[in-house]
């Protein structure tokens, strides 16, 4: 006859085991979680555009090197430009930025992340363009763009009036609205990139991202952080 201790080692041991398979699926659910929350969250293009649409009016604050400014955004006016802005600003897309386009007299442009990952992510999330609706003048925002529906993460704020881009399909979707001389403050002293002139090339961005713009053109002005602010 087994003693009451020889009956019961076997299911010890079974709990031990059990007890320790559970630990080792906690551990490595907790390790898969702690690794997901090192990537960086701007990676996942599909869940910041899941967030649904942009109210129909909203503030954002932008914090340069410059200065601030803020600007209000008005959803009528470019439905998918807002939608968009909105959703980048709120995942924390222009934050730690540089304003690498900046051409005096013209505009200032910015939306190529620093992290070249996060470029390569967003390169491919066109946005289709919005109907004209309101005029390209100073201190105007719109999305840059190559040609019909190639807009994606690079925005643009006229320093004057530059209603002729209108007929070019340039949606505005915002304006500012507090801080224009802080936008005037914007650094244009590298001019246009190639080939139109030799600032920083929009490809070596894409690749390179911050390292190389504060590499090769260390005076570009940045942007410290955006926040929506009302």
């Amino acid at each position: 006859m087994k003693s009451r201790t020889s009956r019961l080692l076997p299911q010890a041991l079974a709990a031990l085991l059990f007890l320790g398979g559970c630990s080792q699926a906690e551990d490595r659910e907790e390790a898969e979680r702690e690794a997901e929350a090192e990537v960086n969250p701007l990676l996942f293009a599909d869940r910041i555009q899941a967030r649904g649409p942009a109210p129909a009016t909203f503030r954002v604050r932008f914090e340069t090197d410059a200065g601030e400014f803020v600007v209000e955004v008005r959803r009528e006016w470019a439905p998918r430009g807002a939608d968009r802005f909105h959703q980048l600003v709120r995942a924390g897309f222009f934050d730690d930025v540089r304003i690498y386009r900046a051409v005096d007299n013209f505009m200032a442009q910015f939306g190529l992340h620093g992290d070249p990952q996060v470029n390569y992510v967003w390169r491919d999330e066109i946005l289709e363009d919005d109907p004209v609706r309101e005029s390209n003048v100073r201190g105007r925002l719109a999305f840059a763009k190559n040609g019909p529906h190639s807009r994606t993460t690079e925005i643009f704020v006229s320093f004057k009036d530059n209603s002729y881009l209108d007929d070019m399909g340039f949606a505005p979707f915002a304006e500012v609205v507090q801080g224009m001389e802080a936008v005037d403050a914007i650094h244009t002293g590298y001019g246009d990139g190639p080939p139109s002139g030799t600032g920083p090339y929009g490809a070596m961005i894409q690749a390179r991202g911050n390292a190389y713009l504060d590499e090769t053109f260390p005076e570009l002005t940045r942007i410290l952080r955006a926040l929506v602010i009302d």
